[in-house]
């Protein structure tokens, strides 16, 4: 009896104990730290579309609605920000990143907007003076559709200024290297490597390497490059967050390089050693390739393991490569190469096991996502994912394509059924748009990037920029969406205009659509009491202006996990 009692009386003081710490503890968390009076608020919650104020506790949103009523909440240590009118978003959410990649071109040499051969010559010889000798030459993303002509360049042309330093520079679209003497010699390449399966070695008149490798052909050079060393691995990701804060993005879907991509673990651990520091400021979701997936699923991950600052459980998957290289696969030869209609990866030749991958991933809980840019790609692709989900049965999949830039017309009604989302990159298409038509005709283009017709069958859009292969910035991606004006010039009405899309279907894609392709919804992508604390202040109304304007947008301030990390010097 005694003992009973004292067991009870033991037992009601731990409660006592338990709730006055969940009680202090619940206190401190619904503590008002930071409130924004005066904004244009979009809310993308249903229930209240718009709205003037927000209160943030902690790193949680605590409540939002007119100025007035959020003032109340006001506590003398909170920070309160005047908008004074601004038009305020939830943080952008990026669907497709490579985010050291991105980081890492940032402070490698810049050929993007190198507008000549003799250009590109030019920065890299400039480039190499500043490194040491052996030092590899990275990144670079040229682009030789704005040269005239539109000739791939050589190693030729590269190898007299760059003769101490072994070059591998991408092509913007990240399917396609040039590479100089030095490092085709480390790499053993000559006249008599054999091609292979997935890729080309583009050859001269004698059969000899041109320095341009296609898709699969850049492991040859990337399995003797080293990787990016501890300091520059930091200075690749601190230059990266600098980069996605300015631009309003507070989450990243990080997606593998490449199809030879042997550098995840090492980027997942940089990843995991700033989020342990406490430095991450942007939230990434790490993709693994598919091909790896049992590692994974072994050890119990499922889709979406992590915390919300790092999260893993995505895979990724290629099908073909690029159209500004020639290889994304196509039903019919392209228009201006009719020998080729591009190429199917290497995980896709052999479609058997390709379908073993995703079928047992999927049954796992794991999230498989497949890069398709090709109509012929795209449509296996589809074929794959739906065979998958007859044998596995209903569920929660979200399948991913990404890029589906030129489709079958038939095929943009069976994303939605499917469930399989389309995770697209708008700013593509005004890059691409000035010579897309020379490569696929005036018929096929109907179909390129057809967010419109997606959209009108039902399927889930989730948009992001393939950084860097094009600039991580989402007011761009919008300003595409909305215009599909070409950087060009050549097409003020638009390119392909039909399948345009509005602001409002835009913002969505970049803000909901993308928290959905990563299994976060409930707890991001809308302003709304309970959800993350990350969200993005504009320097214009994007809803109230031309869509032609918003190229001249910018971010005024982006605040994340309840902090704002990056504000503009200029007061717009």
């Amino acid at each position: 009896m005694v003992w009973s009692r004292l067991m009870s009386e033991r037992l009601i003081r731990c409660c006592v104990i338990l709730l006055l710490a969940f009680g202090t503890s619940l206190a401190r968390a619904q503590t008002v730290t930071l409130i924004l009076l005066n904004g244009k608020i979009w809310t993308e919650n249903p229930s209240l579309p718009e709205s003037q104020a927000i209160a943030i506790a902690g790193e949680r949103i605590l409540a939002v609605g007119s100025s007035a009523t959020i003032r109340k909440l006001a506590t003398p240590k909170c920070k309160i920000i005047d908008l004074n009118g601004r038009r305020v978003l939830p943080g952008f959410n990026d669907s497709h990143v490579h985010l050291l990649s991105g980081g890492s071109s940032l402070i490698s040499v810049q050929l993007g907007d190198a507008n000549s051969e003799d250009e590109l010559r030019r920065r890299l010889a400039e480039y190499a003076k500043s490194l040491a000798r052996g030092t590899w030459i990275r990144e670079g993303n040229w682009d030789h559709e704005r040269w005239t002509p539109a000739a791939l360049p050589t190693h030729q042309l590269i190898d007299d200024v760059t003769p101490d330093n072994p070059v591998m520079v991408w092509r913007v679209d990240g399917h396609m290297v040039l590479v100089n003497a030095y490092a085709m010699r480390l790499a053993g390449i000559d006249r008599t490597t054999q091609d292979v399966p997935g890729g080309e070695i583009v050859r001269d008149s004698e059969g000899n390497p041109t320095g341009i490798l296609k898709d699969e052909a850049t492991a040859l050079v990337e399995r003797v490059m080293p990787p990016l060393s501890a300091r520059e691995l930091d200075a690749a990701l601190k230059a990266a967050m600098r980069e996605t804060a300015t631009h309003g993005v507070t989450s990243v879907q990080n997606l593998v390089d490449s199809p030879t991509d042997k550098n995840t673990a090492l980027k997942l651990r940089e990843f995991q050693k700033f989020a342990r520091a406490g430095s991450l400021t942007v939230r990434i979701y790490d993709a693994s390739p598919l091909r790896d997936w049992k590692n994974l699923a072994d050890t119990g991950v499922q889709a979406g393991f992590g915390s919300p600052l790092l999260r893993i459980g995505n895979l990724k998957s290629f099908a073909d490569g690029s159209l500004g290289s020639a290889t994304a696969w196509m039903d019919a030869p392209f228009a201006d190469q009719p020998g080729k209609s591009g190429l199917a990866s290497t995980d896709l030749m052999d479609s058997a096991r390709m379908y073993a991958n995703i079928q047992g991933a999927d049954q796992a809980g794991l999230q498989i996502s497949v890069h398709a840019i090709g109509d012929r790609a795209i449509h296996a692709v589809l074929d794959l994912f739906e065979r998958a989900e007859r044998q596995n049965g209903p569920g929660d999949h979200r399948f991913r394509i990404e890029h589906v830039q030129h489709l079958r017309p038939e095929d943009a009604a069976r994303f939605a059924p499917l469930g399989v989302i389309a995770s697209m990159q708008p700013y593509h298409a005004i890059d691409d748009g000035r010579w897309a038509e020379r490569r696929l005709g005036a018929e096929r283009i109907k179909w390129s990037y057809a967010w419109r017709s997606l959209l009108d069958k039902g399927a889930v859009l989730a948009f992001g920029s393939d950084w860097p292969v094009a600039p991580i910035d989402p007011l761009m991606g919008i300003y595409a969406a909305t215009t599909r004006r070409t950087l060009d010039g050549k097409n003020p009405q638009g390119w392909v205009p039909q399948q345009r899309i509005t602001v409002a279907e835009a913002v969505h894609a970049y803000t909901v659509g993308s928290a959905f392709a990563e299994h976060q919804e409930a707890i991001k992508g809308s302003l709304e009491p309970g959800k993350l604390a990350d969200l993005v202040v504009l320097s214009d109304d994007i809803f109230h202006i031309a869509p032609r304007e918003i190229e001249k947008v910018s971010v005024y301030m982006t605040v994340f996990d309840g902090s704002v990390i990056y504000q503009a010097t200029a007061q717009p």
